[in-house]
């Protein structure tokens, strides 16, 4: 039998406690946590049109636009043309923007490898590989 509601306790507790120290880390950068997740997604896809953005960060356009405003005003991101549709707009991290998303990047890799300091490659593997499957239910 599957033990969905301490499953479901664990995952509640997990989230939260990430969100928490999200947020805490988030703070002290001085950016919005909006901000950074768009430049998180930016830095692991590369470039991408408004709407390829919008779509993986679970965004409207227009919010979106209000975060891309903010991030091309602190020379964060640049918005270009895109090179063979007028009509779509493509966004890019500056140097800068780079640069945040590596640090923020490390934090999360240094997250990581600490709260897997006591599982072993078998179990490290098996999360992955749930985390994935669960990953792809979005």
């Amino acid at each position: 039998m599957r033990n969905l509601e301490k499953l479901n306790q664990t995952l509640t507790e997990f989230y939260d406690k990430m969100s928490s120290w999200e947020q805490s880390v988030v703070k002290e950068t001085g950016y919005s946590l909006a901000q950074i997740h768009t430049i998180e997604v930016l830095g692991i896809h590369g470039d991408l049109r408004m709407k390829e953005l919008a779509t993986k960060l679970g965004i409207t356009t227009g919010t979106l636009t209000v975060q891309i405003e903010k991030l091309v005003n602190a020379r964060l991101i640049v918005r270009c043309a895109h090179p063979t549709d007028r009509r779509a707009i493509v966004v890019t991290l500056t140097e800068e923007g780079k640069v945040i998303h590596r640090l923020h990047n490390q934090l999360h890799l240094d997250l990581v490898n600490d709260l897997l300091r006591h599982v072993d490659s078998d179990q490290e593997k098996v999360l992955l590989e749930c985390l994935e499957k669960m990953n792809q239910e979005f």
